[in-house]
C-alpha cells in the first residue's frame, strides 16, 4: 500500500505519537509511507530522528504528492479539513475527541467526505453515529503503544502536569489533599513512570487515554475519571479503579488501590493495545477502503 500522511499538530501529544508509531510500523512492514507534519513542530523532527519519510505539511506539496499514493490518511481535524477540499483520492480520518460533531452545513460536508472514520474509541464511534454517520464508514481502532520490558517499580503517585482546566490537575491535587496523600505533576510520563506506584488521571472529556495505557504499560494501577472511552480501558477494580469528577470519592478510592491492578493493568494492554494491535487494526481498515 502507498499511504499519504497528514498530520498538523504543534505538540507531541498522544495523537502524534500514533501517527508516528503507525508510521514506523507501515515502512517496517514495507508499505509506502509518507508523512506530511508541521513544520518545526515536534513529530517531524522525531520523524527525521527516527530515519522516518517526511516532509513539511503544506497545501502545495500535498497536491503535487496525491498522485503518487493510493490513499490519504488524515489524523485531525485540520488535515481532514485540507483533505475535504483538496485530496483527489479516497481519504480517511482518525477521530481522537469525545465532543460531538459540529452540526453546520459546511461540518456535515466536511463529515461526508471520508471514506471511512477511525474512531479512538467505543465512545468516539458514538459521538460519530449520533451526527449521522453510517456504520459503515466507522471503524474502532484503539491507541497501540509499546510495553517495556521491566514493570515500574517505585512509590510515587502521579498525576499528568496540564494547564488544561478540563484536565482535572486542581481537581487531582484538591483531592489528593483530602486523603493525605502526595501527588507529583508529570511533565513526562515516560521518565517519570517507571518510579511510579500509581497514577490519578483525571479528565471532564476523553475519547480514550493514552496517558492512561501508557501507565497499564508499566503495570502501574490508574484511578481514572469515569467519563468518555476511559472505561473501554479500566474495568473498575480489576486493573484499575473508575472514580467520578468529585473529590471526595477520589479522596476514598485512594484507599481501594490495590498491587494486583497493575499487573492486571499490563496483561490488557498486551492482549489488546499493543502496537501491533494498533497496526493491524489500521490496515484492516485500509483494507476496507482500498480495492
Amino acid at each position: 500500500m502507498r499511504i499519504l500522511h497528514l498530520d498538523s499538530g504543534r505538540e507531541m501529544r498522544g495523537g502524534q505519537w500514533q501517527v508516528l508509531r503507525l508510521h514506523r510500523g507501515l515502512v517496517a512492514a514495507g508499505h509506502e509511507s509518507l508523512l506530511l507534519a508541521r513544520k518545526g513542530a515536534p513529530l517531524q523532527r522525531l520523524c527525521e530522528q527516527w530515519g522516518l519519510p517526511c516532509k513539511p505539511l503544506g497545501i502545495l506539496r500535498f497536491r503535487a504528492l496525491l498522485g503518487g499514493f493510493d490513499l490519504v490518511h488524515a489524523h485531525d481535524a485540520r488535515t481532514h479539513t485540507l483533505a475535504a477540499i483538496w485530496s483527489n483520492r479516497q481519504f480517511v480520518v482518525s477521530r481522537r475527541v469525545a465532543f460531538p460533531v459540529k452540526s453546520s452545513l459546511v461540518s456535515r460536508w466536511k463529515y461526508r467526505r471520508p471514506a471511512l472514520f477511525l474512531a479512538v474509541s467505543q465512545f468516539v464511534a458514538g459521538k460519530l453515529r449520533e451526527a449521522g454517520i453510517p456504520d459503515d464508514r466507522i471503524t474502532v481502532v484503539y491507541d497501540g503503544i509499546p510495553v517495556p520490558a521491566k514493570e515500574a517499580a517505585g512509590e510515587v503517585i502521579l498525576t499528568p502536569y496540564s494547564t488544561d482546566p478540563g484536565k482535572g490537575m486542581a481537581l487531582a491535587e484538591a483531592a489528593a489533599a483530602r486523603a493525605g496523600i502526595r501527588l507529583e505533576p508529570s511533565k513526562d510520563l515516560e521518565a517519570d513512570l517507571p518510579r511510579a506506584r500509581a497514577m490519578l488521571y483525571l479528565s471532564e472529556s476523553e475519547g480514550l487515554g493514552s496517558g492512561i495505557l501508557l501507565a497499564m504499560a508499566h503495570g502501574v494501577p490508574v484511578i481514572a475519571s469515569n467519563v468518555g472511552g476511559i472505561p473501554e480501558l479500566i474495568t473498575d477494580g480489576v486493573n484499575g479503579l473508575l472514580v467520578p469528577n468529585d473529590a471526595v470519592a477520589i479522596a476514598e478510592s485512594f484507599t481501594r488501590l490495590h498491587r494486583r491492578f497493575g499487573p492486571a493493568a499490563r496483561q490488557t494492554v498486551l492482549q489488546r493495545f499493543t502496537e501491533q494491535h494498533m497496526i493491524a487494526a489500521t490496515l484492516a481498515a485500509y483494507s476496507r477502503v482500498l480495492p
